[in-house]
């Protein structure tokens, strides 16, 4: 059974603080911060004192994009989080999870759980319902905190089945009831998957009328927009519109492209007039579903039944023909690209490229690509490099951008997954103080908690100050950094040894403790302790 320890007075002694000089001791008692004094001053009879030893005490950081609905309740996910710092994770991420799913409307959540299997991994416990049901099953049940998007294709799917079409009137109006009661069940946020079916199906009008409810609740629009790259100024200027004229703030997901790409868009959504922010990873290679690198966009990928049947023609047949035209025109790709989860009898495929896995199965590359379609039942992910055109100056300019937030993109699944899960933040960190030169402690909390907590609204975080919540990390400048690679994707960040998450102990000396107080955080609900529950 998971342990739900009660904090208990803490003194870290002998720290740093954010945007102040000298030591400090840090006190913390009743889950916040309780005051700060000179170091080797602080005395509370009973407190525990642990030495920082010239640490930096921060808030716990906020990564503002996961994909984490059935992971957060992995202890090697829990210890890979904590070990760089996180104490937070924003789920229900690029419009697609497991909830809303009323019991009166379409199976959205067993959409979800085949569409993203491969991104989001199958939660054991949750098979239907409201928002308030999903955040149940994580609160107190793991020692990070939980933060939830309402996703729009979940909505979509709730309300029109998996029909990949414009939405009526009438089912756009159901669409916004729908969103209204999940954020009135605390989620913190709307999001959409603009280059994901069906959300791609969306008229304007349908996304106006969403974000004018997010608007009026007054939470943030996190788009997976529906271009990046070259495309990023076209998808870029539709974010502006919704924002223009529904005043949500605009929030991106995952942004990447070249430099100046990038820049100009950006620099034109300030311009605008557009509350507008970001998250980034600072790796130069991505990950997500085979499927959506791989198919045509006429195969039905968000019905695996439906798709599967498409991609198992007859041989000689036009449709094999064309599947196989289309995976033939991706060759650049494949060389680049090494599978990081592939579920069933191909699962000896993980951690090679197609074209290693078309070697062992005496095939063309294209008909490996399928058989690891059909094997995994699109279940299979890959992580894939950017075009050459993203450079580590884009991701060094993005990281330093007053608009970002750190978020890894995390996907945790499989026996090759993309390091970023074990290491975004920990680089993040690490390139801010000892590359860009110029970050100090206080830049490393607005970048990586303070911008994320006021973006969704979670109350009594994203700083250390006297009566803050007390998730507090005790981060070394001098050795923090990421040690895992794309050959060996899980091992742990250093530089993080304690952390706490509303002031009980979930990391100690670098190892879980066994504590789960990370709570559901219900945006507009207080939490006893302060702050947002």
């Amino acid at each position: 059974m998971a342990s739900m320890t009660v904090a208990t007075p803490v003194v870290l002694g002998d720290v740093v603080l954010p945007g102040r000089e000298g030591r400090w001791d840090l006190a913390l008692a009743d889950g916040r911060v309780t005051g700060a004094a000179p170091a080797g001053t602080a005395r509370r009879p009973g407190a525990e004192v642990v030495d920082g030893g010239g640490r930096w005490a921060l808030p716990g950081f906020v990564d503002a994009h996961v994909h984490g609905e059935a992971a957060v309740l992995d202890p090697d996910v829990q210890l890979a989080l904590l070990r760089q710092g996180v104490t937070t994770v924003v789920l229900g991420q690029d419009g697609v999870s497991l909830a809303p799913s009323p019991p009166d409307g379409h199976d959205a959540t067993g959409w979800a759980q085949d569409y993203f299997a491969a991104i989001n991994g199958h939660h054991p416990t949750f098979g239907g319902g409201s928002v308030a049901a999903l955040l149940d099953t994580w609160d107190r049940a793991t020692p990070v905190n939980t933060a939830y998007l309402a996703p729009h294709g979940t909505l979509r799917v709730a309300v029109l089945g998996r029909a990949q079409r414009e939405a009526t009137e009438a089912e756009v109006e159901s669409m916004a009831a729908l969103l209204e009661q999940a954020l009135r069940d605390g989620a913190c946020g709307f999001s959409t998957g603009l280059e994901y079916a069906p959300a791609s199906s969306a008229s304007r009008a349908e996304l106006l009328a969403l974000c004018r409810v997010a608007a009026s609740a007054g939470v943030p629009h996190v788009s997976h927009m529906r271009g990046y790259e070259d495309r990023t100024p076209t998808a870029v200027r539709e974010l502006v519109d919704l924002a223009l004229q529904t005043g949500v703030a605009t929030h991106v997901s995952h942004l990447h492209g070249p430099l100046e790409v990038v820049r100009d868009a950006l620099t034109a959504a300030g311009e605008a007039g557009a509350a507008f922010t970001f998250d980034s990873y600072p790796y130069l290679s991505g990950c997500s579903i085979l499927s959506m690198v791989a198919l045509p966009p006429w195969v039905p990928v968000t019905d695996v039944g439906a798709a599967l049947a498409v991609l198992a023609p007859p041989d000689g047949t036009d449709v094999r023909a064309d599947l196989l035209s289309h995976l033939e025109s991706l060759a650049p790709l494949w060389p680049g690209a090494r599978l990081a989860s592939v579920p069933g009898a191909l699962e000896w495929a993980e951690g090679l490229t197609p074209v290693q896995v078309a070697d062992r199965l005496g095939s063309t590359v294209p008909e490996a690509v399928l058989r690891l379609l059909v094997a995994s039942r699109l279940r299979a992910s890959v992580v894939f490099r950017q075009p050459p055109g993203n450079t580590p100056a884009a991701v060094r300019a993005l990281l330093d951008d007053p608009r970002h937030l750190g978020g890894s993109d995390a996907i945790y699944l499989g026996g090759s997954p993309h390091p970023r899960g074990w290491g975004a933040f920990a680089r993040m960190v690490s390139l801010g103080l000892h590359e860009l030169g110029g970050w100090d402690a206080a830049d490393v909390v607005e970048h990586l908690s303070a911008r994320a907590a006021r973006l969704f609204g979670l109350t009594g975080r994203g700083g250390v100050e006297h009566g803050a919540v007390a998730d507090v990390v005790l981060l070394d400048p001098v050795t923090v950094r990421d040690t895992a690679s794309y050959d060996d994707p899980r091992r742990l960040a250093e530089g993080v040894q304690d952390v706490w998450v509303g002031g009980v102990p979930v990391l100690r000396d670098g190892a879980l403790t066994g504590a789960t107080p990370g709570r559901a955080l219900r945006r507009g609900v207080p939490d006893p302790r302060g702050g947002t529950r």
